[in-house]
């Protein structure tokens, strides 16, 4: 592992650590040229279906392309980067879990939808705004709006309209 500091080769661990779900391994190390300390994560390769874009490409599942949109859906809200990984672990289970070799990207996006709507509203709804390329104002207010019914207990839930 290269000293992300000096990028020298040799370093020792100093301290390993399995996570609470038993999948990654926190190991802490210390380089032995700068003497500098740096996390590393090792987690099983698993193999993960083929992504089908909507305009046909298909590229491999990219967790932390994943990771980076909840952070921007989630930027200066009370939502901590352990809460986006969970979400993202959980998808990750489900792509697993299908035991299928490809899958559409839309499947990605409604299950972060379902998992935004219950962390977070604005967050949800910024996602939305992306994710469904809303073509004007009424159709975002729309969404709002059926947001706002829910709160307020008008509306059990409504399911996300297909894209």
């Amino acid at each position: 592992m290269k000293c992300p500091f000096c990028r020298d080769l040799e370093n020792k661990v100093i301290d390993s650590r399995l996570s609470k779900e038993g999948d990654v391994i926190r190991r802490r190390r210390e380089c032995l040229q700068c003497a500098r300390r740096f996390t590393t994560y090792e987690r099983a390769e698993e193999a993960f279906p083929l992504i089908v874009k909507k305009d046909g490409r298909r590229e491999p599942f990219d967790r932390l392309k994943i990771v980076a949109g909840l952070k921007r859906a989630c930027e200066k809200r009370p939502v901590g980067i352990e809460a986006i990984e969970a979400v993202v672990d959980r998808i990750e289970r489900v792509l697993q879990e299908s035991g299928e070799k490809e899958l559409p990207s839309s499947t990605i996006g409604e299950a972060l939808m379902r998992e935004l709507h219950g962390l977070d509203k604005v967050a949800y709804v910024r996602f939305a705004s992306v994710y469904r390329s809303f073509e004007d104002i009424g159709e975002f207010m729309e969404e709002l709006q059926a947001l706002l019914k829910e709160r307020r207990g008008d509306a059990p839930g409504r399911k996300p309209k297909e894209s």
